[in-house]
């Protein structure tokens, strides 16, 4: 039995955080009917790369139910009441007010059924100042300071992937089943918020202490680590970047005697101390290269290996595609055909990776949806 099998959610749920935090619900055996426009959730056309289908939308909305509602109808509104009434949790992320403006806001929602979880995913949180700008990832990523930090000494970057988003329907996910394990010991449900924001003011914690109460927030450094030396790529004779991470001056001594085979640069007064590394990075990095520079990446790697020294090669997504740790899962698009993404990072021991059920044509379920809670569902219940 899967842990939360008998759970009903329903997600008035478009693009990443919102369905990604429902799709790790769907994954635990919760049943996700997910609401959408009759164009569907705009994630559907993010791209074509997943065999016809967006690769986001086949990612992250495997198993769930789709009905097309339009709530400003009555009829619909009385459906959507319906399920919410039937509903242990309900998740949306659409623009600050639009479910208050129709009537579905979370006070309301928990006044009138007490046992409810509803969690709001927004962008800017309750902040009147934010209101009215729109957040998507980039520009929340932009707006945090983490595109200032990020890129190289020359250019600001973008995170490579939606960090926003995707923290922000983790951080979700985590509080929902917080908010379920406390209902199925008291009864009472919970109001949540997650805003993109604030997940991504929380991961940019160290930077804004350093700012605030240290020498200064840390500059853009590409591949190098801001506060920890040496800590970044350094390339060989074969042109091959390699990263290498020291943590503790054990290592650094390691690194010194077994991989560089110069124990007197762990001694230096310039590289006594992982403060005085980064204080003199660039003569530190200029010792590691002279010896770096007359190995292959083959015989570099050998080495911190042998030595016990963390390393990491700098591969392309071509390369994790074959890399020897990755975990791939079967998912199917909504005509059934197959591919393999990434797992689910969780693996509960004994019990083996189910394969994806597949995701749902816009609104394929919204008929039987109908039949299920509509006024003759409702009607049929009450002679009960």
């Amino acid at each position: 039995m899967k842990a939360l099998e008998g759970v009903l959610v329903v997600a008035m749920e478009q693009a990443v955080a919102a369905p990604l935090c429902t799709a790790r619900l769907a994954e635990a055996g919760a049943r996700v009917i997910k609401i959408e426009r009759s164009d569907g959730d705009f994630a559907r056309g993010y791209d074509t790369a997943a065999k016809g289908e967006s690769s986001y939308f086949v990612w992250i909305n495997q198993g769930k139910e789709s009905v097309v509602l339009d709530f400003k109808k009555p009829g619909d509104a009385a459906l959507l009441e319906a399920m919410i009434a039937k509903a242990d949790v309900f998740i949306q992320n659409l623009a600050p007010g639009a479910m208050d403006r129709a009537g579905f806001g979370s006070d309301r929602l928990r006044k009138d059924y007490p046992g409810l979880v509803t969690c709001d995913i927004s962008g800017y949180g309750d902040s009147e100042a934010m209101r009215g700008m729109k957040a998507y990832d980039l520009l929340v990523q932009a707006e945090s300071g983490l595109v200032g930090i990020s890129g190289g000494p020359g250019e600001m970057g973008r995170i490579g992937v939606s960090i926003c988003d995707i923290a922000a329907g983790m951080n979700a996910h985590s509080a929902v089943l917080e908010a379920l394990y406390r209902k199925a010991r008291t009864g009472g449900g919970a109001s949540l918020k997650v805003s993109l924001f604030d997940v991504a003011a929380e991961l940019m914690t160290v930077p804004l202490v350093q700012s605030d109460f240290g020498a200064g927030a840390p500059t853009r450094q590409g591949l190098l680590h801001p506060s920890i030396a040496p800590y970044g790529a350094y390339r060989t004779g074969d042109g091959i970047e390699t990263l290498i991470s020291i943590q503790n001056e054990r290592e650094w001594v390691c690194l010194c005697e077994q991989v560089l085979g110069r124990p007197e640069v762990a001694t230096d007064p310039r590289f006594i101390s992982n403060n005085a590394r980064v204080a003199n990075r660039d003569a530190l990095d200029g010792n590691i290269l002279a010896v770096v520079g007359r190995f292959t990446a083959g015989e570099f790697r050998a080495k911190l290996l042998a030595a016990g020294i963390a390393f990491g090669g700098l591969n392309s997504v071509e390369q994790l595609s074959t890399h020897a740790a990755l975990r791939r899962r079967s998912v199917a698009t909504s005509d059934g055909t197959r591919l393999e993404i990434p797992a689910p990072p969780v693996q509960w021991a004994g019990e083996g990776l189910q394969p994806g059920a597949g995701t749902p044509k816009v609104g394929a379920q919204t008929d039987a949806i109908r039949a299920e809670f509509g006024p003759a569902a409702q009607g049929e219940a009450g002679h009960g």
